[in-house]
C-alpha cells in the first residue's frame, strides 16, 4: 500500500494585497491567472506522485477563492490524472469574503472540497480598514450563511488580535460574534508587524498598537472563552469542536511528507526539502525547478520534530520520536527538560511531553534550548 501525503497548491493572487501581509502575492488578472495555471499544471504533470496516496489538499494563498469555478475545475482535473486527489480525507480552501459566491460554493462542494477557512480576522469596520481588508462584517456574514446553506460542515474562521486601535473589549466582543455563529475551528493570531508589508513602514499605525498587557490580556481570554464553548486547543493559536483539527496542519506539525506546488511552496519529501521558485517570471518559465534543495539530517530533523511538535498542545509523543530517531528523548533532551520541568515550563509522562500553560506563553525563548548546535 502507498504511503499517504499532503499536497499544497499555492494561489498567489489578491485583489490588492493587507496592509499586514508579508505572503508571496501579487495582484490578479485573467491573463495572469491563465498563465500561472498553465505552469501550475505542468509542475502536477511533472511531480512523482507515485508511491503516494494524497492525504489532505490545501489551496492557500494569497486568495484561492478568486479563482473561477472552470479554473479550479481544471486545477482537478490535472490532480486527478496524477491520482493526486482521488481519496483525499481533507481538501480545504481559503476564501476571503469578498470573492465568495454561490455558484463558486457550489462548485467547491460538487468537486469533493469539505473544508473553507474564511478569513475574517475582525468583526468591526474600522478594524478591518485598518488591515487594509476589502471586506465588512456583514459581508462575511452573507457568505458564510451562504456556505452553511451549501453544506459546508466544516468552516474555519481566522480572527486576529492586537490590532491597531483594537481594545480588549472590543476584540472580545468580535470573537463573542464568533462564536454564536458556532464555526467547527477557529484560528486566532497576533497580529506581527513583519518587515517589507505597508505596516512596518508606518510609524503611526505602531503607535496604535495595544500594549502589551492588553495583548496578553486578549490571549488569555481566547482561550479561557473558546474552552467553556466547546472548542479544545489543540495548537498554539488553533481551536477546534472535537474531531474537526485541521489535519493538513497537523501534518507539518507532525513532520509528514507534503508536496508544495505553485510559486514559492516548498515540500518535505523522503527527508528532502525542495523550494520552487519565487519569482512569477521565473515560475512561468520553470515550474518544476527548485531553487533550494536540502537534505534533512537526523540532528535537523529531531530540532524540528521538537519545535513543531511543541506547538501541539497535546506535545511530543516519545514513542514517535523513538521510533524515528532510535534513540530516546531523555537520551538527547533529558537535561533541559529536566530543568524546564523544575520551573513548571514543560511537564511530561512515560507516553509525552509538552509545554504547561505557563512555558506555552513563553515556548520561543524555552525552544532555543533545544537545538542541538549553536
Amino acid at each position: 500500500m502507498n504511503k499517504k501525503a499532503s499536497l499544497y497548491l499555492h494561489i498567489p493572487f489578491c485583489v490588492r494585497k493587507c496592509h499586514y501581509c508579508d505572503f508571496l502575492s501579487i495582484a490578479t488578472s485573467k491573463e495572469k491567472r491563465k498563465t500561472y495555471l498553465q505552469s501550475l499544471a505542468a509542475q502536477i504533470r511533472q511531480t512523482d506522485f507515485e508511491q503516494y496516496e494524497p492525504y489532505t489538499i490545501f489551496f492557500g494563498g494569497g486568495t484561492p477563492s478568486l479563482l473561477e469555478p472552470e479554473e479550479l475545475l481544471y486545477l482537478k482535473r490535472e490532480l486527478e490524472r496524477k491520482k493526486m486527489w482521488q481519496g483525499a480525507e481533507e481538501i480545504t480552501i481559503e476564501c476571503n469574503p469578498d470573492s465568495i459566491t454561490k455558484e463558486k460554493l457550489k462548485t467547491y462542494r460538487n468537486i469533493g472540497i469539505n473544508r473553507l477557512s474564511i478569513g475574517l480576522q475582525s468583526t468591526h469596520t474600522e478594524e478591518l480598514k485598518l488591515l487594509g481588508r476589502i471586506h465588512d462584517y456583514e459581508n462575511f456574514l452573507e457568505k458564510y450563511k451562504m456556505a452553511r446553506q451549501e453544506g459546508f460542515d466544516n468552516i474555519n474562521i481566522d480572527l486576529m488580535s492586537a490590532i491597531p486601535k483594537q481594545t480588549v473589549t472590543s476584540y472580545i466582543n468580535g470573537l463573542n460574534k464568533i462564536m454564536d455563529l458556532n464555526p467547527e475551528h477557529i484560528s486566532s493570531y497576533s497580529l506581527i508587524i513583519e518587515e517589507n508589508t505597508r505596516f512596518y513602514e508606518n510609524q503611526e499605525i505602531i503607535k496604535l498598537l495595544p500594549n502589551e498587557e492588553d495583548e496578553r490580556e486578549m490571549y488569555h481570554r481566547t482561550k479561557e472563552l473558546l474552552e467553556q464553548n466547546g472548542y479544545e486547543r489543540y495548537e498554539i493559536s488553533n481551536y477546534a469542536k472535537p474531531g474537526k483539527e485541521c489535519r493538513h496542519n497537523l501534518v507539518y506539525w507532525e513532520l509528514g511528507e507534503y508536496f508544495g506546488l505553485g510559486l514559492g511552496a516548498s515540500s518535505y519529501v523522503k527527508e528532502m526539502r525542495y523550494k520552487n521558485h519565487d519569482s512569477f517570471e521565473k515560475y512561468e518559465k520553470q515550474p518544476n525547478q527548485k531553487i533550494e534543495i536540502e537534505k534533512v539530517g537526523k540532528q535537523q530533523k529531531m530540532e524540528e520534530f521538537i519545535f513543531l511538535g511543541l506547538r501541539k498542545i497535546k506535545g511530543i509523543s516519545k514513542e514517535t520520536f523513538h521510533r524515528l530517531f532510535e534513540i530516546s528523548i531523555e537520551e538527547v533532551y533529558g537535561e533541559v527538560i529536566k530543568k524546564y520541568e523544575a520551573s513548571d515550563f514543560l511537564e511530561s509522562s512515560e507516553e509525552w511531553v509538552r509545554f504547561t500553560s505557563k512555558g506555552l506563553d513563553v515556548s520561543n525563548q524555552i525552544l532555543s534550548e533545544f537545538l542541538l548546535t549553536v
